[in-house]
């Protein structure tokens, strides 16, 4: 499986971005291999709207089947949804930390966004 990490930087061990939209990166972590590729999200992150629906159409071009962010708001959260893509908030630590805690069970899915628009 896919999981797409928001960061401030291009590895696993970098922290977790807490903007979904407006991330410095989205790091796409393979969950068997731990192996990854990191996505320069500047585009999206200096965009004046829409920021978090753009980062949504790259989190599912590249196939993630799940998003670990801090925040995520309701127009990102909806265009997740309709792309199939569970989302789960409140992600800290590393990326690497955040993607074990998920599969460890310890992140739980969100069934809504947690931050209001253009956050």
């Amino acid at each position: 499986m896919k999981i797409a990490v928001t960061a401030t930087g291009k590895d696993m061990d970098s922290e977790v971005d807490p903007r979904f939209g407006r991330a410095a990166y989205i790091v796409i972590v393979d969950s068997q291999t731990f192996e990854f590729e990191a996505l320069d999200n500047k585009e999206n992150a200096n965009a004046l709207k829409g920021a978090g629906i753009q980062a949504a159409k790259t989190v599912s071009d590249k196939g993630a089947e799940v998003l670990l962010t801090g925040y995520c708001g309701p127009n990102a959260f909806k265009a997740m949804q309709a792309a199939g893509v569970q989302v789960a908030n409140n992600a800290e630590g590393t990326v690497r930390e955040a993607v074990r805690a998920y599969l460890d069970g310890k992140m739980p899915l969100a069934d809504m966004a947690n931050a209001e628009a253009q956050w």
